[in-house]
């Protein structure tokens, strides 16, 4: 056990040393159980939250391969962003997303209750979730108050049952988070040209650091565990192609 390395999930690159020394310094988080790796992209619309979280899944699988990791994805808006894998058994998209969500939250209750003694990482990616939550609590509020239950719970209880969220959206307001939820991220990147508003929202303790900066798409900062504040390049991918592939074969199992 002395020479037990946890697996770690790269996010990207310091920003700083990419710009201003053309270096590659890598920003990682510790993925294992005893961290917190619930993960929070937020940012407008072109920012390149999509192409973030997109490299985060395609990324676990790869640091998950030897762990047996399981891998859900909701697409609430279901556009052309990840339309390549709508015939995956574990993509659910539009209003099917609740089947992702019932799914992930069975799995922890059992794990909790002691059913499942499995403590295998099992993932559920969430594409615009606050849009969702905003439309299903202007539709239906019960069915939208119980949903956003269930992802409190994740929240909450995920961590140490091996079952973690990745939810991504524009603006992560408190009212789709009960119960103080919204503090359970261990990773809130903020990717983009934010207005003020979102980092007064998720980085309170930091506006200084952030006062002043300006980023382009792909670029932004990323708070780890509450405490560290860091500056972020999403780099572009290599080989795109065998992203997709990976992520198309985690997506695919039935």
């Amino acid at each position: 056990m002395a020479n037990f390395k946890p697996p770690r999930l790269a996010l990207g690159y310091g920003l700083d040393a990419w710009v201003n020394f053309h270096e590659k310094e890598p920003i990682t988080i510790d993925i294992s159980p005893s961290e917190n790796s619930h993960i929070l992209v937020c940012g407008m619309s072109g920012s390149g939250k999509s192409y973030l979280e997109h490299q985060l899944l395609y990324r676990l699988i790869q640091a998950e391969k030897d762990r047996g990791g399981e891998y859900y994805f909701a697409d609430y808006k279901g556009d052309d962003s990840f339309s390549y894998l709508r015939r995956c058994p574990r993509y659910y998209t539009y209003k099917d997303t609740l089947t992702a969500l019932n799914i992930v939250h069975s799995r922890m209750i059992d794990r909790q209750s002691g059913e499942d003694t499995d403590r295998n990482p099992i993932t559920l990616v969430w594409d615009e979730y606050m849009a969702q939550a905003l439309n299903m609590t202007s539709e239906d509020k019960k069915a939208a108050a119980v949903m956003m239950n269930k992802v409190s719970e994740i929240l909450l209880l995920g961590r140490s049952l091996s079952v973690r969220l990745i939810v991504s959206c524009q603006r992560a307001d408190a009212i789709a988070f009960p119960a103080g939820s919204r503090l359970n991220y261990g990773v809130v990147c903020v990717v983009g040209a934010a207005v003020r508003s979102i980092y007064e929202m998720l980085l309170p303790d930091h506006i200084e650091q952030v006062k002043g900066r300006q980023f382009g798409r792909g670029e932004g900062v990323v708070l780890l565990q509450g405490s560290t504040l860091r500056y972020i390049k999403v780099p572009a991918v290599r080989d795109e192609n065998r992203m997709r592939q990976t992520c198309l074969e985690a997506l695919g199992r039935e």
